[in-house]
């Protein structure tokens, strides 16, 4: 049995899943707040040096899963594994934020935030280009003609509890 606990949490303008961004890309500039609990604060020494940060967090507001689902780009029923859908079998996300500010008290000012409000931290990862971006030519599947529209896409309640 594998468990996690949330280091803390994250704050963010959206409180209802429909309507959302569904990428950081339809999220650009709209702040959130990442408050980082008391026990796991000494972790964020040296994070003011990184422009952007990755989030790992729980769908908190998700409840089972399906295998194969018609994502928010697409009008065909995909694996979920091919998807970002949040209904998976380990309902984790993943975001990639611009950090604006690391303030004293455990807080995070971020931007670009398209996970709901109160989603449980897991844990933060600097971005790093070098380390990130893969080199070479990259593929991105059935999305290579749709992953453009994810900045004007809106979430709706297809993968509501």
């Amino acid at each position: 049995m594998i468990s996690f606990e949330p280091i803390g949490l994250i704050h963010t303008p959206w409180t209802q899943l429909a309507g959302m961004p569904i990428q950081p890309a339809g999220a650009r500039g709209v702040r959130g707040v990442v408050e980082v609990w008391q026990p796991y604060q000494a972790g964020l020494k040296d994070l003011e040096g990184f422009s952007h940060l990755i989030l790992i967090y729980h769908f908190h507001r998700t409840s089972g899963y399906e295998l194969q689902v018609v994502p928010f780009l697409d009008q065909e029923v995909r694996g979920i594994f091919a998807t970002r859908a949040p209904k998976r079998p380990n309902p984790i996300g993943l975001s990639l934020v611009r950090l604006a500010a690391a303030l004293p008290d455990g807080r995070l000012e971020v931007e670009d935030v398209d996970m709901l409000d109160g989603a449980p931290l897991l844990d933060i990862k600097p971005y790093v280009p070098e380390f990130d971006a893969p080199t070479g030519p990259v593929r991105i599947g059935w999305l290579t003609h749709l992953a453009h529209q994810a900045e004007n896409k809106k979430s709706d309640p297809r993968f509501s509890p």
